[in-house]
């Protein structure tokens, strides 16, 4: 099973064409490849899949390292769509692709750079916050601590959280875990901490669904960007994130444009002895 890593700001995928793949990818075995000791090690598997029509370059299907399949992750699918065309799936700069969460329309600005067209970010999600008001606002408590904040749907579930002072020192392991799998959300929720940096440009820590804290998630600063423009801020906003920096505009209707980059860490193949567990793992 031959694969590629890429990273996007520090969040790392093992990258799978669906042609390689001798079985299915199953929760167990997605677990154990992202494994970091005895797997590839990485914050998840993108599956590049071939698709019927025209339309498309390509289906992506997005898996978390806890085994889970996420809608859609801006990094993600940035890596996807450099890798696809460094890889010969397309020699066009615009282009389409499939995901769990519909068509996403990418534009390849640079040599690792693409600005992907991730639609329009909606304040209410009835099956991922069914009590939800129009305005997607909220408070909710978690580890003992009050939390305003506001709901942003932009592909999955973003749950984000201005934190005006403190948010270098906020334990994202105490408060993140409560607050994805709040009785609020009930297909778990990813969470943003930001806090404005000024101007045009805010600050974010990332806990994301199936992932834990990341140095870097294109949902998550996306729904920090969202909620950041809701407050007053200019668009396009600039999300500093641990692993880098992130472009966001957000346009008329809330229609959503993330701009950054992703790089290739390495070509591998799965050694046969993992290859052999694997095949065991159903």
């Amino acid at each position: 099973m031959r694969f590629e890593k890429w990273q996007a700001l520090g969040n790392d995928y093992a990258i799978v064409e669906e042609r390689e793949l001798p079985f299915e990818l199953t929760p167990e075995r997605v677990r154990a490849i992202c494994a970091p000791h005895t797997g590839v090690g990485s914050d998840g598997i993108l599956l590049l899949r071939e698709t019927d029509g025209r339309a498309f370059v390509a289906e992506v299907r997005i898996y978390n390292p806890d085994g889970s399949e996420a809608e859609l992750s801006g990094n993600g699918v940035r890596e996807a769509v450099m890798y696809l065309r460094r890889n010969g799936w397309t020699d066009s700069d615009s282009f389409s692709i499939r995901t769990a969460a519909g068509e996403i329309r990418p534009r390849i600005t640079g040599p690792d750079t693409c600005t992907v067209d991730m639609g329009r970010a909606r304040l209410r999600s009835p099956d991922d916050y069914p009590s939800g008001p129009e305005d997607g606002t909220g408070t909710l408590t978690a580890a003992e601590r009050d939390f305003a904040f506001q709901f942003v749907q932009v592909g999955n579930p973003q749950c984000a959280i201005e934190v005006p002072e403190g948010l270098e020192d906020l334990d994202l392991q105490r408060y993140g875990p409560p607050i994805e799998r709040h009785e609020l959300f009930p297909r778990r929720t990813n969470v943003s901490f930001w806090r404005l940096n000024g101007g045009g440009a805010i600050r974010a820590r990332i806990f994301e669904r199936g992932v834990g804290e990341t140095m870097s998630s294109g949902t998550g600063a996306t729904g920090a960007a969202v909620a950041a423009v809701l407050r007053g801020v200019d668009s396009p906003v600039t999300v500093a994130l641990d692993g880098g920096e992130l472009e966001v505009q957000v346009g008329e209707h809330l229609h959503v444009d993330l701009t950054g980059w992703a790089r290739p860490v390495y070509q591998g193949k799965v050694s046969e002895e993992l290859m052999t567990e694997l095949h065991a793992t159903e």
